[in-house]
């Protein structure tokens, strides 16, 4: 089994380029199904979530021609297969979006409850709700969903809650509905915006994308295109605060500052020094942190994928901090493993009370989530001596290269896989 083993105390000084969003890559992969057309998608983010939904894509037929690590041909002419296989949506949570673009475009879809890290239940109530709302019969049979229609209507459809998921799964099935469709209470993160962008580069007719009402006009068919996916925020965030957990300076380059600023306004309140640029943003720590309050809510209020990373550097922030996670319930399972490298840390309900301590100490941590997981590894950084982060499967499902890109700002971490691996990277740190 792999695993991050870091000497930490440096801190992270240089320049870092962010990589394409996963979470929008995701949606983007699964709406070029709906076209017999050749797309092109460029700035895709090579992790194992995307990887894996390619696979499963070019298992009902799919024709994937990777042409470059960040780019790929897709043509879809030849799906044969509604019904996709269970060994490969069981390693992703995003897999639900197939049931969107397969019904949308083929009026029927079998696709098996998705996987993915285990942060709290995130039901898929409202995506049926939304494909019913549509016309199509929904039902839940040997761990599959079925999705079918004789053909799909436009509808007004109100979101109980805001859900990214149900947002983008429900927009793809009612670009291709005859007629009019209203979606209320919609999120309105980036990448809900950037695939209805893609969406619209193929034809369909999608208004509203980044406020709470989207209005979508069905079209018949969709055509061929070539689309850019915008940098992932959540992997720029995690550099940010890597930055002020070991009180560096980066400048983390190839983001949109505007999808940053939730987080940005928070690295203020803490004391960092913040300097925006068109497309990049530099963080500078050079003082002792102090704490603050946060609460994790739906775009573009803090995100619930940032939680974790706040979570570390308010441990070593003077004063008490306390973090309020209101979307997912389990997302604290990393203050245990904080709490062993030295974190005074107090969790009661969805709350996290936070008392800052100077410094942290190496320990064998293990990560519960990808968000958590990367977290572990800015307390790794920060702290003094050797931790070893296990379970980094959680990581690579949607860091690219983030081992490589923390060594080029002067981290010292190496993956292993073996006891052999590790002791070598002990002997040449000295």
């Amino acid at each position: 089994m792999e695993q991050y083993i870091i000497r930490g105390g440096n801190p992270l000084v240089g320049e870092v380029e962010i990589s394409g969003a996963k979470n929008a890559a995701l949606g983007i992969l699964a709406a070029a199904i709906m076209t017999d057309d050749t797309v092109l998608i460029e700035n895709l983010p090579d992790v194992r979530d995307i990887n894996v939904l390619l696979e499963a894509m070019e298992s009902i037929g799919v024709k994937v021609e990777r042409i470059t690590k960040h780019a790929v041909l897709m043509n879809s002419a030849n799906v044969g297969e509604v019904s996709v296989d269970y060994e490969y949506i069981k390693k992703i949570r995003a897999s639900y979006y197939l049931i969107g673009a397969l019904l949308g475009k083929y009026k029927r879809a079998e696709v098996p409850l998705p996987g993915g890290c285990n942060i709290g239940s995130r039901p898929i109530d409202l995506h049926i709700k939304g494909f019913k709302a549509l016309g199509a019969k929904v039902s839940i049979r040997k761990g599959f969903i079925i999705a079918e229609a004789e053909h799909l209507k436009g509808s007004h459809i109100y979101l109980d809650t805001v859900s990214v998921g149900a947002t983008i799964n429900i927009m793809m099935a009612a670009a291709m509905a005859e007629g009019r469709t209203i979606i209320e209470n919609c999120a309105r993160e980036p990448h809900v915006v950037d695939v209805a962008n893609f969406l619209n580069s193929m034809g369909a007719n999608i208004k509203g994308a980044g406020t709470d009402v989207i209005r979508i006009r069905g079209v018949q068919r969709l055509h061929k295109t070539e689309y850019s996916i915008i940098p992932d925020q959540i992997e720029a965030g995690t550099f940010m605060f890597a930055a002020a957990a070991t009180k560096g300076d980066v400048m983390v380059k190839h983001v949109i500052p505007k999808h940053l600023e939730a987080t940005t306004a928070k690295l203020l309140e803490i004391g960092c020094e913040v300097e925006e640029f068109d497309d990049a943003v530099r963080v500078v720590a050079s003082k002792r942190l102090r704490s603050t309050n946060v609460k994790t809510l739906p775009y573009p209020g803090y995100p619930t994928d940032m939680q974790p990373q706040i979570g570390v550097t308010l441990a070593l922030a003077a004063g008490t901090s306390i973090v309020t996670e209101s979307i997912f319930e389990n997302r604290f399972k990393y203050m245990d493993e904080l709490a062993r490298m030295g974190a005074v840390v107090r969790v009661e309900g969805n709350t996290a009370i936070i008392t800052g301590v100077d410094k942290l100490s190496g320990a064998r941590v293990s990560a519960p989530d990808l968000r958590a997981g990367a977290a572990l590894v800015i307390a790794g950084l920060a702290a003094e001596g050797e931790t070893v982060v296990d379970d980094i499967v959680y990581i690579q499902r949607g860091y690219e290269e983030f081992e490589e890109k923390l060594r080029s700002l002067g981290a010292e971490i190496e993956r292993v896989n073996s006891d052999r691996a590790a002791q070598k990277f002990r002997l040449k740190l000295g």
